[in-house]
């Protein structure tokens, strides 16, 4: 019996060094720079602040660039390393975190030389808040250069008990939530995509399929990432 656990044990060691093996990214900091190839991790993340924190002058900046005043204000940030090109659900899962506390926005961003970062996207304020977001991860020759947050419209707020902001969101109510007194988990997720070209010049496909999985209702072949919102 020995002999077998020891065995086992030799063998989950070199399969665990395998998968290792697999990913050729050794950056994980999300403020430096990578070039990536299919299924290798890639370390990005989100910062939570309010909108207009994220310009210096009229200019939106990376959430890494030291001219923004985050670290002395109440934003957060939640750092991921998701494969790239496999379709995955993130979900920021700490309990003491109250976006409307960091200022309601949030910015996905990577990089240093491109720098690249998406528009600030609407989270919440004291009334509602918005738990679900697609956002889609472009790539040239491995590098990002983009994050796109892609918006589905309000189809789907009904059948949720939501409301719709703005024609393009569906909103919990913050008194529907947990936190609130209600009964609703209002944890925020991400479904994550990729587009592009990695540094193989391979085709990224998973947002062809996040469409058609949408298009069929197939959403539950996500691998599901849970994260930790940090301070500043």
């Amino acid at each position: 019996m020995a002999t077998k656990i020891m065995i086992f044990t030799v063998m989950a060691m070199m399969m665990a060094m395998a998968v290792r093996c697999l990913d050729t990214n050794n950056v994980f900091n999300p403020c430096s720079d990578a070039k990536v190839k299919s299924r290798d991790g890639f370390t990005f993340g989100f910062a939570f602040s309010s909108k207009e924190s994220f310009f210096d002058k009229q200019i939106q900046l990376s959430p890494c660039d030291r001219r923004l005043a985050l670290g002395g204000t109440d934003a957060r940030l939640a750092v991921f390393r998701p494969k790239v090109d496999e379709l995955t659900y993130l979900t920021i899962n700490r309990t003491d975190f109250d976006p409307v506390k960091a200022g309601g926005y949030m910015v996905a961003f990577a990089g240093r030389q491109y720098a690249a970062r998406s528009i600030p996207t609407f989270v919440a304020d004291k009334s509602n808040i918005v738990t679900s977001f697609t956002l889609v991860l472009e790539f040239e020759e491995g590098t990002l250069v983009d994050l796109h947050w892609k918006k589905f419209g309000c189809k789907s707020c009904a059948e949720r008990s939501a409301i719709c902001l703005n024609h393009q969101d569906c909103a919990m109510p913050i008194s529907k939530c947990k936190a609130g007194g209600g009964s609703v988990d209002c944890k925020i997720s991400v479904q994550l995509a990729f587009s592009g070209t990695d540094k193989a010049l391979e085709v990224l496909n998973s947002w062809y399929e996040v469409e058609q999985f949408r298009q069929y209702s197939l959403l539950g072949l996500y691998q599901d990432i849970s994260g930790m919102v940090m301070g500043p």
